[in-house]
């Protein structure tokens, strides 16, 4: 089938990628020049292990390419993606849909056959039976259908998740929509992965509905961590207790400093402004927004707290910056509430993280970046491990507390543990749910 994707954002990049390599003709379409420049000289935009050997192979098999120009893409095309972003609206919460509607009133133009218009950016309860309507206007004689592809890729594991899915979601509203997407997941049909035919409302809910969930655990256990220190238990041991039982599972019971990201965050307050403007407040998630905030505070004052006097004067080290290890994204990072603030109370920061420093650099001013997790402590005050990268989870802390000024340590993803940070020399050692 020819597929033409409408964005090569993360979403429709891994996805225009992972569709060539099912064997169908895909034209990744984007307004930037420059991406696509990139792009055509085989040069990924975003971090993401293994996708730039999976588009190189499609590539070259002549399954994939890239353009500019949306009129040539959906020429002809069978199924055509948007996946813009859809980013929160400032000031009200709300998901802003203009990329969204702009994309679909351009494909209503340069319709030339039947063609399935999919959403596969997330978008509000409602959006697809808008983005019909705006097609409808803009070309009454269009031949086509919408339907709803919500994606659940995690960062990092993109490509695993788009080959290997829990689950398909697909909303449409008839027989003739359903069979070309039965058609474009055929692979994924075969290998009996779950496909879930519903209608469009259903479909964009599941998204927004599974990542406010996941959000609420990963607060969950980030309050029941304050707990334990209070009380001193270990909320790694609690964690693990709690997910040994089935029905509740260990995934998302990582107690650190809060959920980030380009999911979460924007999807909890849209779901939180579709509740209120629907007179059906979701009040768990309204709170899963307030504590995550507040959970970001208090990792800085965890570091602060490393100091009687406080961190001002002082060289702190910080250990990764996006938001999970990975990945290169920045958007909505913990780092971003917690690195500012110590640098506006007088710290001077160094920063080591494997891919974050592209972003970075213009999001954390007045850091000093570093490549090497040892230059960087040497003659630091404090080390913060923000984002628990492979690197920094077997450190040689013997070696990084003699290269310190004050070999003091901040763990607020729970790396290490006091005993073996004392044993290297750590005079000082905190974590995120223990004693």
């Amino acid at each position: 089938m020819k597929i033409a994707m409408i964005g090569t954002g993360y979403v429709g990049l891994v996805s225009g990628v992972c569709f060539s390599d099912f064997g169908h003709d895909v034209v990744c379409v984007d307004k930037n020049p420059d991406k696509i420049e990139m792009l055509n000289a085989g040069q990924v935009p975003i971090y993401e292990p293994g996708l730039d050997v999976l588009m190189a192979k499609n590539v070259e098999a002549g399954r994939l390419t890239f353009t500019g120009n949306l009129n040539e893409a959906v020429d002809g095309a069978d199924a055509v993606f948007i996946a813009v972003g859809t980013p929160t609206r400032r000031g009200d919460g709300h998901a802003d849909l203009t990329y969204v509607m702009a994309a679909a009133e351009e494909i209503a133009q340069a319709l030339t056959g039947y063609a399935v218009i999919v959403t596969k950016s997330t978008v509000p309860v409602g959006t697809n039976r808008q983005v019909k309507d705006v097609v409808a206007k803009a070309n009454p004689a269009a031949d086509f259908d919408v339907a709803s592809n919500p994606e659940f890729l995690r960062e990092g594991a993109a490509i695993d998740d788009f080959m290997r899915p829990d689950r398909i979601v697909v909303g449409v509203e008839n027989d003739r929509a359903g069979n070309v997407m039965s058609e474009i997941y055929r692979p994924l049909y075969l290998r009996d992965f779950p496909i879930l035919a519903t209608d469009l409302e259903s479909a964009e809910m599941i998204k927004y509905a599974a990542n406010a969930f996941l959000a609420t655990k990963i607060t969950f256990i980030n309050e029941i961590a304050a707990l334990c220190e209070r009380v001193g238990a270990d909320v790694k041991m609690v964690s693990q207790g709690m997910g040994l039982d089935g029905r509740i599972g260990n995934k998302f019971l990582h107690a650190g400093p809060g959920y980030g990201g380009s999911c979460f965050p924007k999807d909890t307050r849209a779901l939180a402004r579709i509740g209120q403007d629907h007179a059906q407040p979701i009040q768990i998630v309204e709170t899963v927004i307030k504590v995550n905030e507040e959970v970001r505070r208090r990792m800085v004052d965890k570091v602060v707290d490393l100091f009687e006097d406080g961190v001002n004067g002082k060289t702190i080290t910080v250990l990764g910056v996006t938001f999970k290890p990975n990945t290169d994204d920045m958007r909505e990072a913990p780092a971003l509430t917690v690195v500012p603030a110590l640098v506006g109370a007088g710290a001077k920061v160094r920063v080591v993280d494997p891919q974050g420093r592209r972003e970075g650099e213009a999001l954390l001013p007045g850091v000093t970046w570093v490549e090497d997790a040892y230059e960087a402590a040497d003659g630091a005050d404090a080390i913060a491990i923000l984002t628990e990268w492979n690197e920094f989870r077997a450190l040689n802390l013997d070696r990084l507390a003699q290269s310190m000024t004050t070999p003091f340590m901040a763990d607020l993803r729970n790396v290490y543990d006091g005993k073996t940070a004392e044993k290297a020399g750590f005079r000082q050692y905190v974590s995120v749910g223990r004693a």
